[in-house]
């Protein structure tokens, strides 16, 4: 599939996924969300050897959210479900981790996007915007899911309901994101971050990322549960063997994610 709405590249078993449509700050259209789905089938084919996804934007921003002009009339419910949402579970579930550059307009469901880095690192000049309220709809892409449980029920209303530019040293104040950089160190520094998690156990860091998407939900007793079936899966990795003869043999582990 020849991409026209985003670019993706690979690097130290990174994929660097670029959302590529700068003259509208790479607002999402149907025809980006196709581009990313096929985009992330590739990187889910072991040959690849992908083992962390560094997620960005090209230009001047992030994501300025929908691109309403190029949806036409916009049905309240269908392209959620449709188009959105199946993306965002495809995202939560990936068998790696996920790293967000943040540059620029981080909005709507932009901002969402965003949010579903497992680091989330933002160029000083960056900002985050719950822009729905601007077009009479209420925020998506999992928002009012994540908020709250980010940054507290009255920062997350406060957002939504006025509307505010969110910026991305305020933001990390708020322990919404994990670290904010100079505008000119933000690909550098994401990914020095995304190479990182490369070189790591990757079995162990999916399952990780697993457990703490299904803390939000459980209960102490049925994260203990969860935390003893994920163990014992992480156990049984050419990893965990690697991590334990490099502990008792004083030398840095090697990993292969496997």
């Amino acid at each position: 599939m020849d991409y026209q709405r985003i670019t993706l590249e690979v690097k130290n078993a990174v994929g660097i996924l670029t959302l590529n449509h700068p003259e509208v700050l790479n607002a999402i259209s149907p025809l980006m969300i196709d581009e990313l789905r096929d985009a992330l089938g590739r990187l889910e084919e072991p040959d690849h050897g992908i083992r962390c996804l560094l997620i960005t934007g090209a230009g001047r921003g992030f994501c300025s959210g929908a691109n309403l002009g190029g949806m036409g009339v916009r049905k309240s419910g269908s392209t959620m479900d449709d188009s959105y949402n199946p993306l965002f579970l495809r995202l939560r579930d990936l068998p790696f981790p996920i790293v967000t550059a943040v540059n620029g307009a981080a909005a709507g469901i932009g901002m969402s996007l965003a949010l579903m880095g497992d680091l989330v690192v933002a160029a000083r000049s960056a900002f985050f915007l719950q822009a729905f309220r601007r077009i009479g709809l209420i925020p998506d892409g999992g928002a009012t899911y994540m908020l709250p449980r980010l940054i507290g029920h009255k920062r997350a209303l406060e957002l939504s309901l006025l509307g505010e530019r969110l910026p991305a040293p305020k933001a990390l104040e708020w322990g919404l994101i994990n670290r904010v950089v100079d505008d000119d160190q933000l690909r550098e520094e994401a990914l020095h971050l995304a190479e990182e998690l490369a070189k790591g156990p990757t079995v162990a860091l999916s399952l990780m990322r697993k457990a703490y998407w299904e803390s939000l939900d459980n209960t102490f007793a049925q994260q203990l549960r969860l935390e003893s079936v994920l163990q014992k899966l992480a156990g049984v990795t050419e990893d965990n063997k690697e991590g334990v003869a490099s502990f008792r043999e004083k030398r840095p582990a090697v990993f292969k994610g496997k």
